[in-house]
């Protein structure tokens, strides 16, 4: 491997070039937070502080004789659940704002590297970066809390969080094309389909209390059975066979949505220089 590495680039495999350019836009991202660090702690802080607003509904509510442990536990993995989520999915269709506001977006789309090379690089950084923001969270937030957690199945939960990380990586591919195509109001439209996820996925309640043509949208969420499953799998220490009613959806979307995100990330691609949108700073 080392060989490979450190050969003239003409004689290196075309998987190994794409694999380093992967590595390249992971650690761009990398360099980017270190850059508007301070923005980061703001974030942090915030999601941090909101988790703990929806953890002390649960120990409000166990005055009035509710089973405050088990409904704390039910906020906090919703909202820490969400924070992670809806983070990787705001890094990946942040992606081309991000480029316009470096002012890098034509020289990243007249690399050699590929589009899915740039979104690889991205997912992982997005990952990465979410799981370590996510364990600090839920570090700080048990300090508070008296979470139930007894009877949690962990690797159920890693699975299904697994599993539901690479659809919203999907979906993320799609929203990043709405800033490419529109540089003015691209982001705005990503932000609704964020809140629209918020509202009907079930975050801070159950999805069964939403109106039937809510429950109807939910039903094509993934963090909807990621809830569901990572829930069951925590609070009730739920086998693999268990909450296979929430994993198998999960499969089917990440099998459809990544290469259908990168297909539509790369029409919108070809629009976007075709029509000049490239160019525009927004």
């Amino acid at each position: 491997m080392s060989e490979l590495a450190h050969a003239p680039r003409a004689e290196r495999p075309r998987w190994l070039l794409e694999l380093i350019a992967a590595w390249g836009f992971a650690q761009r991202n990398f360099f980017l937070t270190k850059r508007y660090f301070l923005w980061e702690v703001v974030w942090l802080a915030y999601a941090t502080v909101s988790a703990m607003s929806i953890g002390f509904i649960g120990v409000d509510v166990d005055r009035g004789g509710v089973d405050g442990a088990r409904l704390t536990t039910f906020l906090l993995i919703g909202s820490i659940l969400w924070g992670y989520l809806s983070m990787i999915f705001d890094l990946l269709s942040e992606t081309v704002s991000w480029e316009r506001w470096e002012g890098t977006i034509e020289y990243t789309f007249m690399s050699p590297a590929s589009r899915a090379t740039q979104l690889l690089g991205t997912s992982i950084y997005a990952i990465a970066y979410g799981v370590a923001r996510t364990a600090l969270i839920f570090g700080i937030v048990s300090l508070f809390f008296d979470m139930d957690l007894s009877n949690a199945n962990y690797f159920s939960a890693l699975v299904i969080l697994v599993l539901c990380s690479i659809s919203l990586v999907g979906l993320g591919m799609v929203a990043a094309v709405m800033p490419l195509l529109s540089p003015e109001k691209g982001q705005q439209v990503s932000s609704i389909f964020t809140a629209v996820l918020l509202l009907v996925s079930g975050v801070y309640y159950s999805v069964s209390v939403l109106p039937g043509w809510m429950q109807a949208i939910a039903k094509f969420s993934p963090i909807t059975y990621a809830l569901e499953g990572m829930r069951a799998a925590l609070l009730d220490g739920a086998t693999l066979n268990e909450t296979w009613p929430s994993i198998w959806p999960l499969l089917i979307m990440g099998a459809i949505l990544v290469p259908g995100g990168l297909l539509i990330f790369r029409a919108g691609e070809r629009y976007a220089k075709r029509t000049g949108l490239l160019k525009r700073s927004g």
